[in-house]
This record gives C-alpha cells, structure tokens and sequence, in this order.
C-alpha cells in the first residue's frame, strides 16, 4: 500500500524546501543509495511517532498582484515575473491536484514578512481540501514573531503552528498533530489481490500507446506532444487467467523553470504510482537511447524498492546488426545502475513486436519477489561466499558474518549478524548479493540487505 502523502504548500521564499529538509532529517527512513544515480528529489520517505509518510516539497504558488483582492500587501519577492504570468492558471490547476492527492498539507507562511493578500489567495484554494490543512507560521524564531504569528487565525484555516523550519522550534507540536491524522483506520482496506503493472517514463516514449496495445483497444488519449497524461490511469484485464491491474502514468519530466512548478504536481501521481506497483515497467526511447531524465525516472523506482522492467519501444524504428541487441542491453544495466537483475525487451508498442512478452516477463519477476531461500541453504551459500572472497579489513580489523536470515519478502529481505556493521563496505555488501542473485537469479527484484550487530548473551549494557 501507498504511505500517506503530506504536501507542502506556500508562497515561494517562505520556507518550504527548509522544512522539507527538517523533517526529513528527523528520523529519516532508510534509503538505498545507488551510487552514479541521479537523486533530483522533490519527495521523500519520514516517520514521526512511529508513522511512515511521503513528504513532498511542492514549490511555490506565485500571485499576481492584480489578483490579490483583499487589500494586504502583497511583498515584493512575491511577485511573479511577467514571463510566468500567463502559467498562472495551470500552475493553479496543478497545485489544486496536488492538494486532491494529499493526506495532509502544510500551510507555510512566513510570520517575519506577516500575513499578506498571497496567503489569503492560498487559503481560498486551501479551503476546497478534502483532507486536513495545518497551517504553519515559519521563521518565528523570536517572542515577539512567535506573538505576531497568530494574525495568520484571520485566514480561518484553524489552528496556527509558529515553527522555526532553520532552528527546528515548534516543528515537533506540528508533527506530533500531523501524523494523528494519518494513522490508519481500524478497518483495514480488502487487499487488492491484483498484480500491479505500472508503466513509468519520461514524456513521449510511447507509454500509452503501449497501454493501448497491451489492452487491444483504445483506452488512453495517444498524443505526440509531450505530457498528454496527467494522471494515473487504472485498467483491469485478464491475462491467462492472471488479474493485472495496468497504471498508465503521466511522463516524469526534467525539472525546469517553469516547467519544474507545472510539471511538479503530476509527478506526484506517478511518483504514487510507483509506490503501489508490484512491478513497474520502465520505458525507454530505443531511438534517443538512454537519458540522464531516464536515469532520474529509475531512480524513483529504485527508491521505492520496486521490481522492474526495461522496455525499449521504438525498436522497429532503430538501425541495428547482429550485436545492437546486446550492447544496447549491456549500455542500458550499466547506465541504470540496474547491472544483471532487469531483464530488458525490446518492443515496439507501434507494431506490436514483442509485446506479447511484457505481461508474462513481468508476472515472473512479480514471483521473484516472493522468492525465499531456507535459512540453512543461506546460510550455506554465504559461508561458500566467505570462503571465496574474505572480507577486507577496516583499519586492522575485519568483517566477521555469524549467520544469515531472511526475515521477510516482497522485495526479499535479508539479515547478515556481524562482529561490527562499520566494517561492511559498499563493495562487499554488492558481492554478497551478487553470490545470492548467481544462486536464486531474483529475476527484475531488488534485494534489501541488513547487516546487524550480534549481541552476545549477557553483556553488559
């Protein structure tokens, strides 16, 4: 299931990334970082009193002078440029979508600069929300604008939280009240026991012309400009007796100028989509090749610890010989961090080459995810590794694996008991898994590794 989402929502220069940044230092989930892989975030992973949410930086709702009716100053880094201006409708639009998908959102104004028409333009789309708005005075960082801090009651937005995002003061009351409202229901939603296929890229490479061909019939819009699908796009099929849930998404874009505020609030359904997917199939443009906004794209898959695909459309549009097929493969792992594990086909959603294997391809790997190893088998397999390739030493001093375990899967999790978890580099936790993958394959499935302190009866603590 998807965590709660908690946007972030305000004028621009208030604070936003500040307390974005806050709250995702405290207590921050853990995160696999690949290295050499692009990490541009506007999202990320936080807990707070236990509950695990997505924090998401939204970035700034600039205002027009000329529409701020209610007579308070409008603050000159507040103004937006005259270029920008005609984006104000869209920009508009997004944020409200973006405020439809939340769970909570956060309210930042800035209580140096006091309450000004801006805020006031905000709070009229804030109060169309569905879901709760916890207003957040930043910069109160003295008495006296902590005093100041509670005109911003005259938005009628409910309680107001005087923060200081830079020092961290008063971030704790604002959270503490944030994540009450995220706990889950008593009454559990029916699982869905649907396999979730979603289709991630960047705009134009084909992904709903690939929904398209995959259904038989026209379900989504098919458009060559860039960007056509805003939102995420269920359809139900079954495939041989297997129920798949496909999820078009809209195309995940570099961030930009204008671009990156218009573009933002879309990005947050596919970045949600990919969060629920059990498998998520990666399309690429075989005739641009692989992208720096490609990798950026994996990158959101890779930190949601889901399976993928790889898929090249456009083959049948792409020059190649008896060896393409292989040195694309090769050229696609190595740029995307994926190495091995991902398989990689090569399909044309135009002609239909080869998309009769997406589904059974992607099904495979969805069963990969489940995949356990006996706790004898791994620990066999990680003793054979030991003996092959000893750990390095750390300052005279070396890695010591007790035993192994696999606690969990959905993706295959695993727990290695060491003398110290200092002493495991990068490059021998990669080796580890390696010697897992060359045993069990894992086909297209990422592998969480855990290295854990062994505690020793009856130690003093």
């Amino acid at each position: 299931m998807s965590q709660p989402m908690v946007a972030l929502v305000g004028q621009p220069n208030v604070g936003k990334s500040t307390l974005f940044n806050r709250i995702a230092g405290r207590r921050l989930a853990v995160v696999h970082d690949q290295p050499g892989t692009t990490r541009d975030r506007l999202h990320t992973t936080a807990e707070w009193n236990g509950v695990l949410f997505t924090v998401v930086d939204t970035g700034g709702i600039e205002i027009l002078p000329e529409t701020v009716m209610s007579g308070r100053r409008t603050g000159p880094e507040r103004v937006l440029t005259q270029d920008s201006a005609p984006y104000i409708p869209l920009m508009r639009g997004q944020a409200e979508q973006a405020i439809s998908e939340a769970d909570a959102v956060i309210f930042i104004t800035d209580a140096a600069n006091g309450l000004t028409g801006g805020d006031d333009e905000v709070a009229d789309i804030l109060r169309r929300a569905r879901c709760p708005v916890f207003v957040a005075a930043n910069k109160a960082d003295n008495a006296r604008l902590r005093q100041d801090a509670l005109e911003f009651y005259a938005l009628g937005l409910g309680t107001v939280y005087p923060i200081s995002a830079l020092h961290g003061t008063g971030v704790a009351d604002l959270l503490d009240d944030i994540v009450k409202t995220l706990r889950p229901s008593e009454e559990p939603e029916a699982e869905d026991e649907r396999t979730k296929l979603t289709i991630v890229g960047r705009p134009n490479v084909g992904k709903s012309s690939l929904l398209n061909k995959l259904l038989g019939e026209q379900r989504a819009i098919v458009s060559p400009i860039p960007g056509t699908t805003r939102d995420a796009i269920d359809t139900y099929l079954e495939w041989e007796g297997n129920p798949i849930t496909l999820i078009d998404t809209a195309g995940i874009r570099r961030r930009g100028k204008i671009g990156r505020e218009v573009e933002r609030f879309s990005v947050l359904r596919a970045l949600k989509a990919i969060q629920r997917a059990d498998v998520a199939l990666l399309v690429i443009d075989g005739i641009e090749g692989v992208t720096a906004q490609d990798t950026h794209v994996a990158s959101f898959i890779l930190d949601e610890w889901a399976s993928v695909v790889v898929l090249i459309n456009k083959w049948d549009a792409v020059e190649k010989d008896t060896h393409t097929m292989v040195e694309y493969t090769r050229w696609v792992r190595e740029t995307l961090r994926f190495l091995d594990y991902v398989p990689v086909l090569f399909i044309s959603a135009l002609t239909g080459q080869r998309v009769h294997k997406i589904v059974p391809t992607a099904l495979a790997v969805h069963e990969a995810r489940f995949q356990r190893i006996s706790t004898g088998e791994l620990n066999r397999l990680v003793q054979d590794a030991l003996a092959r390739h000893a750990p390095p030493s750390k300052r005279g001093r070396r890695l010591k694996i007790y035993y192994a375990s696999q606690p969990g899967v959905d993706p295959p999790t695993f727990v290695f008991h060491v003398n110290d978890p200092d002493l495991v580099h990068f490059s021998y936790e990669r080796y580890l898994e390696n010697q897992l993958r060359e045993a069990y394959e894992f086909l297209g499935t990422p592998l969480r590794l855990f290295f854990r302190r062994r505690e020793h009866r009856g130690s003093k603590s």
